[in-house]
């Protein structure tokens, strides 16, 4: 359950969770289901690539929804790094040079994500209200 006071600030954690959630997907679904017109001509699927679209495909939706978020966005955060350090590093030290912006930006998002949890309008949060309204109380 979030304990931020501020209204606000609940509201950019969900919008925030959420819409990286779906953008998330949609790499996972282009890689997996070949949807947004499938991957690039000559590009081989690798079973690490295989591999990074199913955790896309999945873990995108469960972040989105607020499921599981502690433990799905920090596995998705290890992706983004092992991404980062496989495909981008190696062209170039910065970012901005190999293209990794998005790899980052992913990977932190995420690591936030694990760290704070699923906040509010999440089915996490709805489990635990609901896990909390039916614990015996303490005489």
């Amino acid at each position: 359950m979030s304990t931020t006071p501020n209204p606000l600030a609940r509201g950019a954690h969900t919008a925030l969770r959420v819409v990286s959630g779906l953008m998330f997907f949609f790499p996972g679904a282009l890689k997996i289901l070949g949807w947004f017109g499938g991957m690039p001509a000559g590009v081989v699927l690798t079973p690490l690539v295989r591999t990074a679209g199913w955790m896309e495909m999945i873990g995108g939706p469960l972040i989105l929804l607020g499921c599981f978020t502690t433990p799905v966005a920090f596995l998705c955060s290890g992706e983004m790094a092992v991404a980062y350090f496989h495909s981008h590093q190696p062209h170039g030290f910065w970012p901005i040079q190999n293209h990794g912006e998005q790899a980052v930006l992913y990977c932190f998002i995420f690591l936030y994500l694990s760290a704070a949890g699923g906040g509010p309008l999440s089915i996490d949060e709805w489990l635990a209200r609901r896990k909390a309204r039916g614990a015996p109380q303490p005489d």
